[in-house]
């Protein structure tokens, strides 16, 4: 299997995500940051990052020998990544390559972006990087992390972690989860639901969302919450409470609380919050400059209440979040995505839940 180690035509100076790819690596984490980071963009009009793969062998066995990965750059790649994507194996006890946690300690030594999806945890605390840092890893392996990485603080029931410029992923979909994020901080919220779109996945999950849920499938009668979801998400605007929402499902407020626990991972109060927010960037990504409103057009009442919430769940205020996300002129978007818009994807209402505290970059 051959896979080119960038696209030839991205504009000079994209953000360079680079993923590592070693021995018994696994395919479904590496086919995510693919997904995010390395496809074309047509429906936003720009590409959003120069993408490679790199191995420090010409011929990589994947995991269980699935598929043998060739035609991708030498580990030399990695030395120029602005985010480095660690491998992950299954084989979390054997030792990684010494030339792939010297490209990790160097990476982290220039200030490059590291992040480590499922067991990639433990290549990121192998290489010495995460001592006394926040991390999170698969729920089945916390208990050899931990007793081979006591320093690392590990979170083991969260989807991801974001501590700056070490972040985490507990595996699987939850790659999906973290890739989006990234996206969301990189780019804003408007892009990642246009990538989410593409994915047909979740805009949002909330990183401090349990890796699993109590009820994976509702019993009968149906207890889906998708219904009521999207009925609030085309009333933010309006004075909802979280009685509101127990009474359009017609269940008591306690009732709906342990329903958004058990399929969500969060309250509804968080949630009803978060897609307030969320809202609230949409809007000042559109254009919006006026704080009074974008606070009443999302729900959130008044500017000082946008601020102190925008502060709390983005880690930056609304002025800082339009400079760096706010709409431009047409010709400077243009400049700076190296060609001709095609047009900007509409904006995607999903199920983005609050960034709680395990989320704390921006």
């Amino acid at each position: 299997m051959s896979h080119g180690s960038s696209h030839a035509t991205r504009p000079a100076g994209a953000h360079r995500v680079v993923v590592v790819v070693d021995a018994n690596s696994n395919p479904f984490e590496l086919g995510c940051a693919t997904e995010v980071f390395g496809l074309r963009r047509p429906e936003i009009g720009r590409d959003l990052y120069e993408f490679a793969l790199c191995s420090p062998e010409p011929r990589t066995l994947m995991r269980d020998g699935f598929f043998t990965l060739t035609g991708v750059a030498g580990l030399d790649a990695a030395e120029t990544a602005d985010t480095l994507i660690v491998p992950n194996r299954p084989d979390v006890e054997v030792p990684r390559r010494p030339a792939v946690l010297d490209a990790v300690r160097r990476a982290h030594a220039r200030g490059a972006r590291l992040v480590g999806f499922c067991s990639g945890a433990f290549t990121l605390a192998e290489a010495g990087v995460l001592d006394g840092r926040r991390a999170t890893a698969h729920w089945q392996w916390a208990d050899s992390f931990r007793a081979r990485f006591p320093s690392v603080r590990l979170e083991p029931d969260v989807l991801f972690v974001d501590d700056g410029d070490i972040l985490t992923a507990a595996g699987s979909a939850a790659a999906l989860d973290l890739g989006l994020h990234i996206v969301r901080r990189d780019h804003g919220a408007e892009v990642a639901n246009a990538v989410s779109r593409r994915l047909v996945f979740a805009a949002h999950r909330d990183g401090g969302q349990r890796q699993f849920v109590e009820r994976p499938v509702p019993d009968l009668p149906d207890e889906s919450l998708a219904p009521l979801l999207a009925w609030a998400q085309e009333r933010l605007d309006a004075p909802l409470s979280v009685s509101d929402l127990a009474a359009r499902a017609a269940v008591s407020p306690a009732t709906l609380h342990r329903r958004f626990r058990a399929q969500l991972g969060t309250t509804p109060l968080a949630w009803l919050t978060a897609e307030r927010v969320a809202l609230a960037c949409r809007l000042i990504e559109r254009g919006e400059a006026r704080l009074e409103v974008v606070a009443r057009r999302s729900g959130l009442g008044t500017a000082a209440r946008l601020r102190t919430l925008m502060r709390r769940e983005t880690g930056i205020t609304p002025s800082a979040y339009r400079t760096r996300f706010g709409r431009r002129p047409a010709a400077a978007a243009a400049a700076a995505a190296g060609s001709v818009p095609h047009g900007v994807a509409p904006a995607v209402r999903g199920p983005e839940a609050e960034p709680g505290p395990i989320v704390s970059g921006g």
